[in-house]
């Protein structure tokens, strides 16, 4: 194999792939990346058995042949070359080594064989159908936070995808929750999606696949089974299991009746919060909220910070209440309001409190109040 290839096209693709490696690995193929050249392209592949990313890089190539060379290692040596430099990549099969050449610098790299390479089988995905890179990432982005990070309740570690209706329109929904927070976002059923089992896509996926449409301007295609997903886009392919496991009935922790409405300038709430919250415990993160007639009051206080209050002119006619919240569960929420407002829906201090973006109707979010 041999090839040149410009380093910042190299560095973009390698930065994709390498971030699906994972530190230690008990298998060595694994901390690996493969190498293909074909006649106008480099293919790079990264896997850790459950998500795999194949990325291809347009290449001036000489010969064509494949390899498998550390994965950290390579992308260390492509990032600390100059800018603009050009890479010629050199694999000779007898030696086993890649000989990496920029300017003056040269390295020579240990590969394994090719043949050794899990190759990540997708089986047959039955359903298929296309989003814009902007409609992947507003599912994404809106709901990701909410991610549950505990390990022991497996099935809340992704994101639930699932096929619905919202009244007589049928929906394409993304749900996360942790159990202290839900986020759930919703968009017209792209033609191909309807009948789709509502699948699981685990919080490893999500990140990796977010840094993927971070500069893409066309569409997505999403393939699905109930064991596994695919998203193809120009150059690339992104390919994952799903959790094996059944997401909750979100629905039942969604409250209808909350009647108490605060409306509120969703910048200088967040900014209020945040300053607010700078007096409580990092490990409660509590402010409370202290609601009257068009005002609403937080504070915060801890015994070894002090105290803070803040008064924020809000439009709120229900009857007084107070409540409390973590500070970053609710800055969490108020970062992915794109609208100038964000209301809440309340019913008193130990229920759960609705969220609404006052620009985006499709996403709705749950918080749950914490004692202070």
């Amino acid at each position: 194999m041999k090839l040149i290839i410009e380093r910042a096209v190299l560095l973009s693709s390698l930065g994709h792939v390498q971030s699906v490696v994972e530190r230690r690995n008990t298998i060595p193929i694994l901390s690996n990346v493969q190498l293909e050249a074909s006649s106008t392209a480099l293919s790079l592949t990264a896997t850790d058995l459950d998500l795999a990313i194949v990325e291809k890089a347009p290449a001036k190539v000489e010969q064509v042949g494949a390899t498998t060379v550390p994965a950290h290692t390579f992308h260390d040596i492509v990032r600390k070359l100059p800018e603009g430099a050009e890479v010629e990549l050199t694999y000779h099969g007898a030696e086993g080594r890649l000989t990496l050449r920029a300017g003056r610098s040269e390295f020579s790299l240990a590969c394994l064989p090719k043949e050794d390479f899990p190759v990540m089988a997708a089986g047959d995905l039955g359903f298929h159908f296309n989003l814009s890179a902007a409609e992947l990432r507003r599912l994404v982005d809106k709901t990701r936070f909410a991610i549950s990070m505990e390990e022991t309740r497996y099935y809340l570690n992704g994101i639930h995808l699932h096929a619905t209706k919202s009244g007589p329109q049928a929906v394409l929904r993304a749900v996360a929750t942790d159990g202290h927070r839900l986020a759930r976002v919703e968009m017209p059923l792209p033609a191909g999606a309807a009948g789709m089992p509502g699948v699981i896509v685990p919080r490893k996926t999500v990140n990796e696949l977010r840094k993927l449409i971070d500069g893409v301007g066309d569409g997505v295609k999403v393939s699905l089974s109930d064991t596994k997903i695919r998203f193809a886009f120009m150059d690339a392919i992104l390919t994952s299991k799903l959790i094996d496991g059944t997401f909750p009935d979100y629905e039942r922790v969604i409250p209808s009746g909350n009647d108490k409405m605060l409306e509120v300038g969703c910048k200088d709430f967040a900014a209020a919060v945040d300053r607010v919250a700078t007096i409580s415990t990092e490990k409660s993160r509590a402010v409370k909220f202290a609601l009257d007639k068009d005002r609403l009051t937080v504070s915060a206080s801890s015994p070894e910070n002090g105290s803070a209050l803040e008064e924020i002119p809000v439009a709120y006619a229900a009857q007084a209440l107070e409540i409390g919240f973590n500070s970053r569960y609710l800055l969490d929420i108020a970062e992915r309001i794109e609208g100038e407002t964000a209301s809440f829906a309340m019913n008193d201090a130990a229920s759960p409190t609705v969220v609404r973006d006052g620009a985006d109707e499709g996403a709705l979010y749950v918080l749950m109040p914490m004692r202070v």
